[in-house]
């Protein structure tokens, strides 16, 4: 099956993971993790965060997907420009689920595109290289969909966190934003519309930002949510989905102001205050697309908070 937003990329992406995970893998005398900022190597990741995939619509409201569980404003293309949001990072359980990842994340575009602009936290049961250890393992990233994802902060020989480190219980703000089209120049600044990603562990008092180019953006949807990756040794290819438990997002649950808004044409205001514009998305199992693994709860605090409920592992 062809995902929307993948088409054969899939294919690419998987013997990219087998270079990348054999990079990793050799002796500690031969690989050295090295900071992941702009100008500097960076890290790729062996999953992948992708736009929606829709299982249904039950309604105009709610939608039913095999990858993600949160909220999304929907616009007229060209008209997001900014979305903000804050989260609280979830201890997982990886007892039963010990090859499992969750991501959480703020983003821009892939609701309805092919192309998502995101940055987050992951609370998985496997290794920074991939393999399954059913001991938790928490870092941040950011993804330009669909060029690679790529960890955030700095690592040992042997991935040890040594900077920007997350935590179990830190209190993440993040924020995507649109700067402008960019005529070209370089493998960083190619034509097309340009976006500024930034992550503030509050609790550890560390920020990243960087910026990159990403042609054939929509500008048409901001979302914050919570998601099961994709690139796993499954059927479907998505990840099971980690016991998060529950992650609470936004300023209610937070205590972090101004966050779980967006911009949509000039107006910034809360995720829960555009009308129609306001999309749910409730996460189900690929198999079955019966079973829930992971509902939001109602938006509350004048649609600026939720929380997500881990139900299933999947996928």
């Amino acid at each position: 099956m062809e995902f929307p937003g993948l088409g054969r990329r899939v294919f690419g992406h998987y013997a990219g993971s087998i270079l990348v995970l054999s990079a990793l893998l050799l002796p500690a005398t031969s690989v050295e993790l090295v900071p992941a900022r702009e100008n500097t190597n960076l890290i790729p990741l062996p999953r992948h965060h992708l736009p929606l995939q829709l299982h249904r619509r039950r309604d105009q409201t709610v939608s039913e997907s095999y990858n993600w569980s949160g909220y999304a404003v929907t616009g007229a293309n060209g008209s997001v420009t900014d979305v903000k949001s804050s989260w609280i990072v979830p201890a997982v359980a990886c007892g039963g689920t010990p090859d499992a990842y969750a991501a959480f994340w703020a983003g821009i575009d892939g609701w309805t595109s092919s192309t998502v602009e995101q940055i987050g936290t992951d609370s998985d049961c496997v290794n920074l290289e991939g393999n399954a250890t059913g001991v938790p393992t928490y870092y941040a990233w950011f993804e330009f969909y669909p060029k690679d994802a790529y960890l955030i902060g700095s690592y040992s020989r042997s991935g040890a966190c040594e900077t920007q480190c997350v935590s179990p219980g830190d209190i993440i703000s993040a924020e995507v934003k649109f700067n402008g089209s960019a005529s070209g120049g370089g493998f960083r600044h190619r034509a097309g519309e340009r976006f500024t990603v930034s992550i503030t562990d509050e609790t550890q008092g560390w920020t990243f930002t960087t910026s990159a180019t990403v042609p054939g953006a929509k500008q048409s949807s901001a979302e914050v949510i919570a998601e099961a990756p994709f690139g796993c040794d499954t059927a479907s290819g998505f990840c099971e989905l980690s016991d998060f438990g529950t992650v609470n997002y936004g300023d209610q649950l937070t205590a972090v102001s101004n966050t779980s808004v967006a911009t949509v044409a000039g107006k910034t205001q809360s995720l829960g205050s555009f009308g129609s514009g306001v999309q749910e998305a409730v996460m189900v199992n690929y198999s079955s697309n019966t079973t829930t693994m992971a509902q939001p709860s109602s938006l509350t605090d004048g649609g600026s908070s939720f929380a997500v409920a881990w139900n299933n592992a999947g996928p």
